[in-house]
């Protein structure tokens, strides 16, 4: 992999930094020891930065456990030879490995014809993982890369929900998961899935350390910020001011504007830090209106 390329995750997380850590790395310190990164999301961050070693964490248990699955393997070779083995097992599309899809139906259906194709496919998939007494992570993944926006999305009953999607297994998810093994088997990376406040508490943190912040962000409209408050958000301001008492270096992602809406206390609390506005990459799936926010990254060192 070239020295320049961008690594991303192969999760393919909805808001994922994936197109913003080019970015965002210009303002990380230059030598970090231990980076913390209480909401870990798909990943792209951490696959982009050089540490000494990882604790990642997020609160979503099945994005821990696509995580611990995926970095389980030495070889991206032996996950991929189970994965296309499911694919195989229920017919559904892998254009990383040939196109099956007939001219007829990608005439029919232009943008939908891989959601067409695996329609049922997808969906004997999916009620096997969830019928089935212990689930096959392989096949979540699967679920995730075929599902509608490769989204993470379970019922009351915890149920995969996740509608089939118009993706399939190509280029872009192969080399993700390529690149990531390559990655996460030549560093000493640190998994757990708990409350941010839970996972950051009992670590000593040091002026070598460095914590990145990307949490949900309370004045837009996802689905991943709908348990997000108020007092939320001030809890992790409070722990912010605390690391920069300890001269724990941290960087902070967030959103001051969102369509009309502004999150003051935010907005009052960064003067005392410096803020670098960002080209935002947020994405909201059920929002496909025309949107004005401002994307932050605050810092508490120059």
């Amino acid at each position: 992999m070239n020295k320049e390329e961008i690594i991303r995750s192969p999760l393919f997380y909805t808001g994922d930094k994936y197109k913003l850590i080019k970015e965002l790395k210009q303002y990380f310190p230059n030598k970090i020891r231990n980076f913390y990164e209480p909401f870990v999301g798909g990943g792209s961050v951490f696959l982009n930065v050089e540490a000494d070693y990882y604790f990642e964490n997020d609160i979503n248990t099945y994005v821990i456990q696509l995580h611990k699955y995926l970095s389980s393997f030495e070889s991206s070779d032996d996950l991929l030879k189970i994965l296309f083995s499911i694919i195989k097992k229920y017919k559904l599309s892998c254009s990383y490995k040939n196109d099956v899809i007939s001219q007829e139906l990608k005439n029919k259906y232009i943008k939908t014809y891989y959601a067409k194709y695996n329609a049922e496919s997808y969906k004997k998939m999916k009620n096997d993982y969830n019928n089935s007494d212990k689930k096959d992570t392989s096949v979540l993944y699967l679920l995730l890369i075929y599902g509608f926006n490769r989204m993470i999305r379970f019922n009351s009953k915890n149920k995969f929900n996740l509608p089939v999607g118009n993706v399939d297994f190509n280029d872009n998810v192969y080399k993700a998961l390529t690149n990531y093994i390559n990655f996460v088997n030549k560093k000493n990376i640190e998994w757990s899935n708990t409350d941010y406040l839970e996972f950051i508490k009992n670590k000593k943190l040091t002026e070598f350390d460095f914590v990145y912040v990307d949490p949900p962000y309370l004045i837009t409209s996802s689905e991943y910020n709908k348990l997000w408050s108020q007092q939320d958000d001030d809890n992790l301001l409070d722990l912010l001011d605390f690391f920069t008492l300890k001269r724990v270096k941290f960087a902070l992602s967030n959103v001051i504007n969102y369509k009309g809406k502004e999150n003051t206390k935010l907005l009052e609390w960064s003067n005392k830090y410096n803020i670098y506005p960002v080209k935002s990459n947020y994405i909201n799936y059920h929002d496909n209106s025309v949107k004005s926010f401002k994307e932050v990254l605050i810092t508490n060192y120059e």
